[in-house]
This record gives C-alpha cells, structure tokens and sequence, in this order.
C-alpha cells in the first residue's frame, strides 16, 4: 500500500502493474528527452549562438513533422500492448463479481454455490490495534495466488469504480452493466484499494481489501464459507 509523503506508484504486485509501471517509466524518458531538447535549443536562441534567417526551411519542416512521429509510434505501440494485455481475459482460473451500492461492496465467488458476502468499512472504534484507518474492512476478498482471476464489475445505484492499484485493476461499475477485468496476485498478501468514483456522501468509506493466499489456504476457507 502507499506510504506517507510517496509519490511514486505502489509496489507491483501483479504483472500487469508490472508491465504499466514499465510503461509509466519509458514514457517519463520520452518526455525528459523532449524537454531538454526544447531547452537546449532555446537556450542557445536567447545567447544568439543559433540564429537563421530562412524563406523556404523544407529541411526543418521535415524534421518537425518525421520527429513527432517517430516519438507519437514510441508511444503507441507498448501503449497497445498493454491495453490488449489488460483487456484479454482466457480461461480464469476463477471468477468474482463485484457489485456496488452506497456504500458498501458485495462479492459474488460464482465457481462456488453459496458463497456471497457484504463487505463494510470497519469502523474507526472498532479497528484493532495496527490496522489502516479508512481501509480495513469486515470481509476480505480472498483470492489464490498465481492464478487468473477475473472480476465482473457492476453497481446497484449510482456509479462506482472497483480498483485496487498494487495489482493494476481498476474498473468503472455501471447500474445495468457487467464491465470485466482480470489480474494474477504474483505473491500472498494484502492489498489494499477504494472506490474511485465519486459516488455520494460517504464515497471515501468504500475500501476494498484482496487476500492473497496460497490455493491450499484459498481452497480451506471456501470450503468454510460455502457450508
């Protein structure tokens, strides 16, 4: 989860983040190397060191219209990549369906027969020692590690957002809509997310929380809540 005073993003803990922090990364280095080339040439504008006086500049015409290009296709392609990657969900190992009301999450294990669940941001009072303020909740999404989960997003109400940013998932839940996702926990434990779409008075009380655990583990505690 973020730290104080972090500005960077949170520890990947999926391969999706992975591959947008990579993203996020290359992208910053495009954009560094542009604003030093625009600041070098204008420095060397204002010391009167690089002065021309041109009609026809065909030369720089080209150079202003291939260049953009070339930055615009360096852009693009991981950009695609990462949208295709982000969007193709074959063959989950399980599926969860998350729906939204004001202000609370359901979830929905459908590979299981009666195994749904409310989950309500506890409380302040009632938060144990060493637990996060505005994040923890009653009822944790457990879930295996090293597999695909997808998760099928809707809402009850108004609009809400599903997102959890260790694991690269955020998805709009739309009253009247079934959106999807997916996402592989790479390592056990917990991760911490909240709805971020505005969604009324008590939109900043709707923590999501995902459990990470080993199948054996996850296999254990369906089997409890199923019965």
């Amino acid at each position: 989860m973020a730290n104080h005073m972090q500005f960077s993003f949170q520890d990947a803990s999926s391969p999706i983040m992975e591959e947008l922090t990579q993203f996020h990364d290359h992208a910053l280095m495009v954009a560094l190397a542009i604003c030093s080339l625009v600041l070098y040439l204008l420095m060397l504008m204002l010391t009167g060191k690089l002065t021309a006086n041109t009609v026809d500049a065909q030369a720089i015409e080209l150079v202003w219209t291939i260049l953009p290009a070339m930055v615009l296709i360096a852009l693009a392609l991981p950009s695609l990549r990462i949208l295709y990657l982000m969007d193709e969900v074959n063959q989950p190992d399980l599926t969860l369906k998350a729906i939204g009301h004001q202000w609370y999450w359901s979830y929905e294990y459908t590979d299981f027969k009666n195994l749904t669940f409310d989950s309500y941001m506890t409380p302040t009072t009632d938060l144990p020692m060493g637990h996060f303020r505005l994040l923890e909740v009653d009822h944790r999404v457990i879930v295996p590690t090293e597999s695909t989960v997808r998760v099928i997003v809707t809402a009850n109400d108004v609009l809400h957002s599903w997102a959890v940013p260790s694991l690269g998932v955020k998805t709009d839940a739309i009253p009247g809509r079934l959106n999807q996702t997916s996402f592989v926990a790479s390592r056990p434990g917990v991760y911490y997310g909240q709805c971020s779409e505005i969604c009324g008075a008590n939109h900043s009380f709707m923590p999501i929380v995902v459990e990470a655990t080993p199948l054996a583990n996850f296999e254990n505690w369906s089997s409890m809540m199923s019965s």
